[in-house]
C-alpha cells in the first residue's frame, strides 16, 4: 500500500517517489552511522543515522539491512518535526520515511536523522548497515545516495563481562563452536564433558556425519549421539574401554590434550604422530601425566595449544572449564 504525504498542494508517493535532478548535492561522506555502545551485557541497543552540513531536507526515505535472526527491531523515531511512516521490516531490510509538513524550510546543518532501537536474540556479533538514503529538498528536488555505513554491537552473556576469557569466548561464539547455557548465561566456570567437547570440535572443524558407534553409553537419540558420532568417525575421539565413552564425565586437561592434537592432525591431514612433540616445561607434576596422553602433551605444549594451569603445574587430571575450551578451541583454529 502505498502512503502519500501532501507538499505544498502536490503528491508525493514515498513508496515510489520519481526522483528529481538535486539542487544542492548531499554526498555519503556527510552522513554518520554509530552504535549507543560497541558492546554491553544488556540486550537493546540504539543506533543513529545523523548528518553533518547538511544544506536542505524536508524529507526523506532510509534504509537500512539487518539479521533478523540475531537482531529485531523495537522502534525507529526521529526529533525532526513532522509526520513520520512506521517503519517497514521485510526480510531483514527496514524502510524508515518521515517528512516535514506544509510550507516549511528543510533542516541544515548537523542533526541526528534517526535513532533505531535493536534487541540483540542472543549472544554474539550482529550489524546494521545503512544502504541507502533518498532525500526531498523544500522545493521537492530530490537525490539518492548509497551512505554504505555499518556499524557492530556485540550482546555480552550477563556472566562474562571482565572474565579473562570473554573475547576468546565471543568470538568462538560468533562461529558457531560454543554456545551458551541460555540465552543470557555462558557459566565460564561450569566443568566441560567429554559429550560436550566432542560436540565444541565437531562445530569447529565442520566434521561430517559418521555412522560408527561402537559405545553402549551414547544412546540413540542423545542430544550429543550426533557429535560423538562424527568425532569417533573422524578419529578425534576414543572410548574410557572399547564400548564406553562416559559422555557425560568431566574431560581432564590431559584426555583434552589427546582431542586438540587429533583434531590438529585431521585439519591438516596427517597422522598425530608425525606432529612436531616439544619439550614439556618443568613441571612439577609431570610424572602424573598418563603414558598414554605424554605425547600428545607435548605437541599441545609446542604448538602453544595448551599451557600449564599454572608456570609450576600442568594439573593433567584437573578438570577443564568451558571458559579454557573456547581459548584453546580458538588457539587450535588459529594454529590452522
Amino acid at each position: 500500500m502505498k502512503r502519500k504525504w501532501l507538499m505544498y498542494g502536490l503528491t508525493v508517493s514515498i513508496c515510489s517517489m520519481m526522483w528529481l535532478t538535486p539542487a544542492t548535492a548531499q554526498t555519503a561522506s556527510d552522513f554518520k552511522l554509530k552504535a549507543s555502545t560497541a558492546e554491553s551485557s544488556n540486550s537493546q541497543f540504539t543506533i543513529t543515522l545523523s548528518g553533518e552540513q547538511i544544506e536542505d531536507l524536508y524529507a526523506y526515505e532510509a534504509k537500512l539491512t539487518f539479521d533478523p535472526e540475531k537482531l529485531e527491531l523495537v522502534k525507529a523515531e526521529t526529533d525532526i518535526e513532522g509526520y513520520s511512516v512506521s517503519a517497514i521490516v521485510t526480510n531483514g531490510e527496514i524502510t524508515f520515511a518521515h517528512t516535514k509538513i506544509g510550507k516549511v524550510k528543510g533542516e541544515k546543518g548537523n542533526l541526528d536523522i534517526t535513532t533505531l532501537t535493536f534487541k540483540a536474540k542472543k549472544a554474539g556479533s550482529s550489524q546494521v548497515k545503512w544502504t541507502g538514503m533518498k532525500i526531498v529538498d523544500q522545493n521537492l528536488k530530490s537525490q539518492t545516495i548509497s551512505p554504505n555505513l555499518a556499524t557492530s554491537f556485540m550482546k555480552l552473556f550477563s556472566d562474562i563481562s571482565g572474565h579473562w576469557a570473554k573475547a576468546d569466548i565471543m568470538a568462538m561464539v560468533d562461529r558457531g563452536v560454543v554456545s551458551g547455557m541460555s540465552t543470557d548465561r555462558f557459566a565460564p566456570n561450569n566443568e566441560v564433558t567429554r559429550a560436550q567437547f566432542a560436540m565444541m570440535l565437531a562445530g569447529a572443524l565442520k566434521l561430517k556425519a559418521g555412522s560408527g558407534n561402537p559405545f553402549k553409553d551414547v544412546k540413540k537419540g542423545a542430544w550429543y549421539e550426533d557429535a560423538v558420532k562424527k568425532a569417533y568417525a573422524a578419529g578425534l575421539v576414543s572410548g574410557v574401554t572399547a564400548d564406553s565413552f562416559k559422555p557425560e564425565k568431566p574431560i581432564s586437561r590431559e584426555e583434552m590434550a589427546v582431542m586438540l592434537v587429533r583434531s590438529k592432525a585431521y585439519a591438516l591431514g596427517v597422522k598425530p604422530e608425525t606432529l612436531k612433540e616439544g619439550k614439556l616445561p618443568s613441571y612439577s607434576d609431570q610424572s602424573s601425566i598418563s603414558g598414554w596422553a605424554k605425547f600428545s602433551v607435548s605437541v599441545a605444549a609446542e604448538a602453544k595449544l595448551m599451557n600449564g594451569r599454572s608456570a609450576a603445574l600442568f594439573a593433567p587430571k584437573g578438570q577443564t572449564t568451558r571458559a579454557e575450551a573456547a581459548v584453546v578451541l580458538k588457539r587450535l583454529l588459529a594454529s590452522l
